[in-house]
Order: C-alpha cells, then structure tokens, then sequence
C-alpha cells in the first residue's frame, strides 16, 4: 500500500487546503513579478521626452533584468538546495524587488535607470524557481500541470498582461510615469506578508506522489539528499529544456518588449488603442497559461508543447501584417499561447525528470539559461536590428525563435503521469 493510500480523509483535506491557498499566494507572488516587469514596455512612450530611449537602449534595459534574472535565478535554486530552505530566500526577493521596482521612478538618467533594472532582475530572478518548489511539493499529481500553468502563467497574464498595460497607462496619462513606477511597491509589501504569515517551508501532508522518479525520499529533509549538477545536465529532457528556453525566451521578451513600440511607431495607433491590443495579450496569457498545461496534463507534455509552440509562432507575423485592431487582438488571444509552454519546459518537465534534492537546481539553471541567452541578448540583438532594419525585423526573429522550439521539443521523453500509465496499460 502506497503512502497516498494511507492518508487520513483529514490528512487529505488539510494538504489539498493548503495546496489551494499556497497557489493563491505564489499567484500573486509571480504575477506582481510580471506587473514590474512589464511596467518599461509600457512606460517607455512616456518616457521618451525625458531619456529619448532607442530602440536599441529599450533593448539593453530589458536585457540587463534578463542577465541578473539568470544569475540570481541559478544562485538562489543551487542555495536553496543545499540550504533545504524556499521561504526566507521567497520573502527576501518579494520586498527586495518591489523596492528597486519603485526606484526606477526616481532616476534621471539612461545608467541609472540600467542600474534599478539590474536589481530589480537580481532580486526577481529567486522568485519563480523557490515558487515552483513550493507548489510541485504540495500539488496533487492530477493537478501538477494545472497547479504550474496558473502560478507561472496566468498569474503573470492577469497582473503583468492585462493589469499592466491598463493600470500602468491610465497612472502615467493621469500622475505620470514615475509614479506609475512608485505603485509597485505596495503589492510586494502585501504579499511579502502573506507569505510569512501562510506558507510553510514543507506542506502539512507529504504527497508521495509528487515526488519524480529516482526521487529522495519525501520524508527526509530536502538537504539530507544532495545530488550534483553534473547528474542533472545528463538527463535527456533537462539539456533539450535548457535549449528551448532561450528560444521561448527570445518570442516571448522581444515580442512583449517591442510590440508596444511597434503599435504606437509604426502602426500609428494611439496609447488607449495600444494598450486595447495589448490587454488582449493578457487574456491570452490567462487563457492558455493554465489551459496549455492542464491539457498536458491529459495529452502529454510532448505534443502539447509542439502544438501550442506551432500556433505561437503565428502571433508575431500578426502584428506585423494585420491592421486592424480589432483582428490583430482576436488573433493575439488566438495564438499568444506560448506562456502556457513556458510552464512545461521550465517547471513541470523538470519537475517530473529530476530527484527531487535536486528540483530547485534544475529549475534555477533552465530559467537562468534562457534568460541569459534569449532573455538578455535576444532583445540587444532585436533592439540592434530594429534600428538597423525596422521594427519588424525585431518581430521575425520573434517568430524564428518559437520555431525553434517546434523542432527541440519532437527530442523530449514524455513525463505526464496519466499517459505513461497509459502507455503501461496498453503495453
């Protein structure tokens, strides 16, 4: 008899309570993360009378959050690890980047304004992988893909897609830019809070279901197993997920950093009207980024992936060739599902092929490596070409980098639970 099978109705309703309630903070952890995060894009039409930002520095801002997002990211899942401890290093990165997200309203020039986004991504980049560690050690097995998909991605679609864009441009036409910048700080304040007061270093119930084969034994401490890097860069799924991320990261950073700026430059469309295209950004990122991976959940990681990255190659061309408004944000909703991806290369593949002493590890170093690679220089490259070519060339090679994906992602090994039971059946 299994662990799980001896669980107590109570023991059971306890653990299924706090995986509800830990998702519903490390929600709003992650999805804060992205409202900052976004922020720049948008406030970057405002700020052109004060910095006069090229194509090539919005670039270089947004890269630079990438870069220390990598580091910071790497650092803090291999601390964790040997630590054995998620929470103080998730409170410390909630406040530390709340604050220097504030600070960026207060510089007056381009190398402090680099500066405050160099800080804010070292401090944001501890946040996802101590989040996903949290959430896969008390998530059921049936919701595993779902519990990811609504932490990673569609937190950050509600607050950083369709929040963002509209709060932000309503507080920089009404107060400013700056202040727009000073807001950030109160919901990481709360949410810090929240997490002090709610989340436990370790879920109430064991699950050992969670646990990925090969896995340490769930009743040890996390620090009592210690698995080396070098094992972890040997498997298969984690080397094809740390060559896919930079590709996603490439669609995903260039498309959201320079889209604003194609809307308002080259299309010609107002602030509201941008804002109105990008809001339906948002609604896609809340859409597919739980419905991407609970459909995983059922179909296979694999196939979900390569289906969903093939529509996500789409939403780039879209905004480049279509002129109308209101078709560019239907097809935007329609094919802007690659956050829902970024859950399955990043935390649930991951999540299901390392041991466990060694999850925060591997999710650190796939997070870490697509930042560094696709999110800091994919945009340097896209803000260079975009001055040199257009904006559009900043578009394509948004495109060229989901395509990319299509082709890594036929080399995984599938690791969704319910299809290798049934591949086990039927065998």
């Amino acid at each position: 008899m299994t662990k799980t099978e001896t669980l107590t109705r109570g023991a059971r309703a306890t653990a299924d309570r706090y995986e509800n309630k830990l998702l519903a903070i490390l929600f709003l952890a992650f999805g804060f993360v992205f409202f900052d995060r976004q922020a720049l894009a948008f406030l970057a039409p405002y700020m052109d009378d004060d910095f006069g930002l090229s194509n090539s520095q919005l670039g270089i801002l947004s890269g630079v959050l990438a870069l220390t997002w990598a580091l910071s990211g790497m650092f803090a899942g291999s601390l964790s690890d040997r630590l054995g401890r998620r929470k103080p290093i998730l409170i410390g990165a909630v406040l530390l980047f709340s604050l220097f997200s504030s600070a960026s309203g207060l510089m007056t020039g381009f190398i402090g304004l680099l500066g405050a986004r160099a800080l804010m991504g070292t401090a944001e980049g501890a946040v996802l992988p101590m989040s996903q560690s949290l959430m896969v050690e008390a998530s059921r097995e049936s919701r595993r893909g779902l519990n990811m998909g609504l932490l990673q991605g569609s937190s950050a679609g509600l607050l950083g897609g369709i929040v963002a864009p509209v709060l932000v441009v309503w507080l920089a036409d009404t107060f400013g830019w700056r202040t727009a910048f000073f807001v950030t700080i109160v919901p990481g304040l709360v949410v810090a809070a929240l997490i002090a007061k709610y989340v436990l270093e370790r879920p109430p119930v064991e699950r050992a279901e969670t646990a990925p084969a090969g896995a340490a034994v769930r009743g040890a401490p996390v620090k009592a197993a210690k698995v080396p890097v070098r094992e972890v860069l040997r498997l298969r799924n984690v080397v094809i997920c740390m060559l896919i991320a930079p590709c996603y990261l490439t669609w995903f950073v260039t498309l959201i950093t320079f889209t604003p700026k194609y809307l308002t430059d080259e299309k010609d469309w107002g602030s509201g009207t941008m804002s109105a295209v990008m809001t339906c950004l948002g609604v896609a990122w809340v859409l597919w980024g739980f419905a991407t991976p609970g459909i995983s959940d059922r179909i296979g990681r694999r196939p979900a992936l390569i289906g969903f990255t093939a529509l996500a190659v789409c939403c780039p061309i879209a905004v480049v060739y279509v002129q109308s408004p209101v078709l560019l944000g239907t097809l935007m909703i329609l094919t802007y599902t690659g956050l829902g991806c970024f859950t399955l290369f990043m935390a649930t593949i991951p999540a299901e092929t390392v041991p466990r002493a060694a999850l925060a590890t591997a999710l650190g170093v796939i997070m870490g490596v697509g930042e560094l690679a696709g999110g800091f220089l994919g945009p340097l490259v896209a803000g260079w070409a975009s001055d040199t070519w257009g904006l559009q060339s900043a578009m394509f090679i948004a495109a060229g980098g989901a395509a990319l994906v299509v082709a890594l992602s036929f080399g995984l090994r599938e690791t969704a639970p319910a299809v290798l039971r049934r591949r086990g059946v039927a065998a």
